[in-house]
């Protein structure tokens, strides 16, 4: 079974004996926002202040909760900001890729197998 942020959040709040109502209040969100992350049907991922508010009273790492959440670090927020300073078209790549999930794949394979031949060197 694959773990995601709701099906963690769920088993935990449950171990913690949690009600969602209880959960939501203690990080102040309402419980029907609660559910949908509980089921991952949120529609986007939780802010980084919720994911801080759920680690804390359900005793979760952080990291994992924002890497399962969908959420990047803080660390690689700024490589990013950098990349787009240095590389203007990081955008439209970026772009490109959400709207075309193909190219998307291949260019990841490739990238992935270019790592390969260089690590043979």
């Amino acid at each position: 079974m694959n773990q995601t942020f709701g099906k963690l959040i769920r088993k935990t709040r449950k171990h913690k004996e949690y009600s969602q109502r209880e959960l939501a209040k203690l990080v102040g969100v309402d419980y029907t926002y609660l559910s949908k992350l509980e089921n991952d049907h949120a529609g986007y991922p939780p802010s980084e202040v919720v994911i801080h508010k759920l680690a804390l009273h359900l005793g979760l790492q952080e990291e994992e909760l924002r890497r399962l959440a969908g959420r990047i670090t803080p660390d690689d927020a700024k490589i990013f900001e950098d990349l787009v300073r240095k590389y203007k078209q990081m955008p439209a790549l970026l772009r490109r890729m959400r709207d075309e999930p193909e190219f998307a794949k291949k260019l990841l394979r490739e990238t992935k197998r270019s790592d390969s031949e260089e690590e043979s060197n």
